[in-house]
């Protein structure tokens, strides 16, 4: 293409600086939420890695058990197999911190040993501070330079780390650092023997990691090392461990990203109507160049090329947002957006190629799939009938496109019958892009059901927009394209959100039913009740009973992330929220004991009630009956619920997590719980009612979708864009019809009202279609996104006065959007207008 023909194109964008303006910002926002996420989840992922790579170390293999961790007399018998050159036992304990909802990865390794397997562990002695065996000292701990940095982990002038050790407060001297650790990792490190006494794990380690023989090959010494593994250890590589972590974000990540995905393609409609409007505009133009001799090819690629101008404009402007954005969420939501995947991890933001090309070209892709077909429409048209007056009102009168629409929707519904690739919902997410198509191209059909449903009346303004739209229903396509995809994602996150958070509310009251709550610590930490505080709680005045609670995990299959086992009463507990199944805790007729599985374990081990499931614990296989699928929407990765007197016969383990405390009846809370701090007090213990823990539980809810909810917003604000760049366009082209109508009597403002006119029924269409699209989508996110990655179900809620509230709001912005969009078309002389006619 030569140079003025670039010119003759390209310039076309500097005419109309509103509409271009609007939908470079509307790329822009697309690419920049998107590669938010990837910079957000990718720096997180990186530094966590990085973080098990270091303390995997120059491991080959690592040897990995349940959190309460297995005898180490495993770590003497492979120390001495001829496959192995090093091993490394590890206990590895979430300590937790006194007067803190917080934690601290405390690691015993062996000094002897650590420096040829995990050297990045070392720990390093101040010179002034430690003598030459300090490093063994029971009281001894080193920290990394980035828990040295936080000063609220010491306590006490010499320079002491508190943690809680069971019921205990335990005061460690800092005697030095873990200098290999890095500056994003948060972690200490003592001698084995020292954590192992202190957090009363004696005889017990967590992993051991192995650095083999030279010459032998990993896969056969995994073989040979596995068969002398007690039930629940697993034998892994340290990328097999680190993927196991890592693909628990995965679904998180997965699902922003194509949010942000569907708000680029938003923006993509946006073009689209812009550049059909331009199109309109500069029809006759265009036709002027197809008599001068251009071809059809090149007025195709210099329209393209506007696209494309468009979309890499909005890229680089998106680009550089999306970096601003990433840095200001690490330092208000954290690097998990709130979800709390990566606590304990501070990745640094830093620039990364391969995403802020890929999102660059995406931007361009959007910028020229909105402009297709546009320069098709305007390559098909002959040059002689372009070149009339009044030609440009075919481009609205739209084509029906039934077919294509029905074709679009009923392969959606095929796709939602999919499985998950990898277990990423990829069909369902295709699914929804076919939807937001289909609803966009049944719009005609829609615009010409409801003119013909309305009746103009006796009132002139209504009459006139009622036929404008009857005879062009296009223009609400060009209008409402945009207006429908927004509406359609706001309307289904609302819809999933509000049926999510009302499950959740009903969940929580399900598992909640005591009066009091008593904790040491969450279910990963190193506090502990013993059954001599239970005692202790059972025997407060005002105290009708309590159903202590034990959490673990266990590893039932390597390549699947470790269970939570849930050890409690169950027949006198909390009751069980089933989804199928019975919770009567009672054997079978084959004798063994029922235990309960959550709808992600059901799916991830295909587990049906009935059926039999192996459990290790206390370091042999035991076999329990499913008697139940229940909901959870606390762990992803699946948990088990079995009775706590089934638990503790085979483990020999009495330690609670927590407590839940029933008072007597005609008792106070208020008054046992007072009680109970009276005599607890100067303990690490948390105390808190049931709808505490409701409002804390929903206060993390709405901080892990305040992300979606910007994308909600992003969205909403795309359509209100493409309103108001659409009616800019659409006055200005319809500049000689308004100056006739001013001939015949009517005033400025009746014009304005006019614009306000259509454009309030072309958005009530919009909305209304957009709506349908939205359950629709709503569905789809629901039953096949959800349930395909997190693997829970959740009943579906319709907040209706705020959809309402939402749809009436967006008709009435879009029509003060329209009356704001032709006011440049209202302020041009009557005369001036019509005087191109002739």
């Amino acid at each position: 293409m030569s140079a003025g023909l670039r010119h003759v194109f390209l310039a076309s964008l500097a005419r109309r600086r509103l509409a271009t303006a609007l939908s470079l910002l509307a790329i822009a926002l697309g690419v920049a939420l998107g590669l938010a996420v990837q910079l957000i989840h990718g720096a997180a992922l990186d530094e966590f890695g990085r973080g098990m790579r270091l303390v995997a170390g120059e491991a080959d293999l690592q040897v990995m058990g349940p959190r309460t961790g297995f005898d180490d007399a495993v770590y003497v018998l492979l120390a001495q197999r001829p496959e192995v050159a090093d091993a490394s036992p590890i206990l590895e304990v979430e300590a937790s911190l006194p007067q803190r909802d917080d934690s601290l990865r405390v690691f015993g390794v062996d000094a002897l040993r650590v420096r040829r397997v995990q050297p990045a562990l070392t720990p390093v002695p101040d010179a002034e501070a430690a003598g030459e065996f300090d490093i063994f000292a029971a009281d001894a701990v080193f920290l990394s330079p980035a828990a040295q940095a936080a000063p609220a982990l010491t306590l006490g002038a010499g320079g002491t780390l508190a943690v809680l050790a069971g019921p205990r407060e335990e005061h460690l001297r800092i005697l030095g650092s873990v200098p290999g650790a890095g500056r994003g990792q948060r972690l200490a490190v003592m001698d084995i023997a020292a954590a192992q006494r202190l957090f009363d794990q004696v005889g017990r380690v967590t992993r051991i990691d192995l650095r083999l023989a030279q010459g032998v090959d990993r896969a056969a010494a995994i073989d040979r090392l596995r068969p002398l593994l007690p039930a629940g250890v697993e034998l892994l590589a340290p990328e097999a461990a680190a993927s196991q972590v890592a693909g628990l974000s995965r679904a998180y990540r997965v699902n922003l990203t194509m949010l942000a995905a569907i708000a680029l393609l938003t923006g993509g409609f946006l073009v689209f109507s812009t550049q059909l409007l331009s199109v309109v505009r500069r029809r006759q133009e265009l036709a002027f160049l197809r008599a001068l001799g251009l071809d059809r090819r090149t007025l195709l690629r210099g329209l393209l090329a506007e696209g494309a101008v468009l979309g890499f404009g909005g890229g680089l402007v998106g680009v550089a947002l999306g970096y601003a954005l990433s840095g200001l969420a690490f330092s208000i939501v954290g690097a998990d957006l709130g979800a709390g995947y990566f606590e304990g991890v501070e990745p640094g933001l830093r620039f990364e190629p391969l995403a802020t090309a890929a999102y660059l070209l995406l931007g361009v892709a959007a910028g020229v799939a909105g402009a297709w077909l546009p320069a098709r429409e305007a390559c098909r048209v002959a040059p002689a009938r372009a070149l009339r007056a009044g030609d440009d009102v075919e481009v609205f009168r739209a084509r029906p496109r039934g077919p294509a629409a029905l074709a679009s929707l009923g392969l959606a519904l095929l796709l939602c019958l999919l499985p998950p690739l990898g277990g990423v919902p990829v069909f369902g997410y295709a699914a929804i892009a076919l939807i937001l198509a289909g609803s966009v191209l049944v719009l005609p059909a829609v615009v010409r059901l409801a003119m013909r449903a309305l009746d103009g009346g006796r009132f002139v303004l209504l009459r006139l927009a009622h036929a404008r739209l009857a005879a062009a229903p296009g223009q609400v396509v060009v209008a409402g394209a945009g207006v429908v995809a927004s509406v359609a994602l706001a309307a289904a996150m609302a819809i999933m959100v509000s049926s999510f958070r009302t499950s959740v509310d009903d969940w929580l009251s399900d598992v909640l039913p005591a009066d009091l709550y008593l904790r040491a610590s969450s279910s990963g930490a190193s506090a502990f009740l013993t059954p001599e505080v239970i005692a202790q709680v059972a025997a407060t005045p005002g105290v009708s009973s309590v159903q202590p609670v034990r959490f673990d995990t266990l590893r039932l299959d390597e390549a699947q992330f470790p269970v939570t086992l849930i050890a409690r009463p169950v027949a006198e507990g909390a009751p069980v929220p089933l989804v199928e199944g019975d919770a009567a805790s009672v054997r079978g007729a084959d004798g063994l004991p029922p235990a309960w599985v959550t709808e992600a374990m059901a799916d991830l081990f295909r587990l049906a009630v009935g059926d039999t499931l192996s459990l290790p614990l206390g370091g042999a296989p035991h076999r329990f009956r499913v008697a139940g699928v229940w909901r959870d929407y606390a762990r992803q990765h699946g948990a088990v619920l079995v009775e706590l007197a089934d638990y503790r016969a085979l483990t020999n383990d009495f330690r609670s997590n927590n407590v839940a405390i029933r008072v007597a009846p005609g008792v106070q809370a208020e008054a046992v719980a007072a009680a109970l701090q009276a005599q607890f007090d100067g303990r690490n213990f948390e105390l808190a009612a049931p709808g505490e823990i409701r409002a804390t539980t929903l206060a993390v809810f709405d901080r892990t979708f305040l992300v979606t909810y910007l994308m909600e917003a992003v969205a909403i604000l795309i359509g209100l864009f493409g309103v108001s760049t659409s009616f800019a366009a659409l006055a200005t082209a319809r500049r000689k019809e308004f100056g006739m109508l001013r001939h015949l009597g009517l005033t400025r403002r009746d014009i304005g009202r006019l614009l306000a006119l259509e454009g309030a029924l072309g958005a009530a269409v919009g909305v209304a279609v957009g709506m349908a699209a939205g359950g629709a989508v709503a569905l789809v996110l629901v039953e096949v996104v959800n349930r395909q990655s997190f693997h829970w179900s959740m009943d579906i809620r319709l907040p209706l006065a705020a959809l309402a509230a939402f749809a009436v709001a967006l008709v009435l912005l879009a029509a003060v959007a329209a009356r704001l969009s032709g006011y440049q078309a209202m302020r041009q002389s009557a005369v001036l207008a019509v005087r191109e006619d002739w």
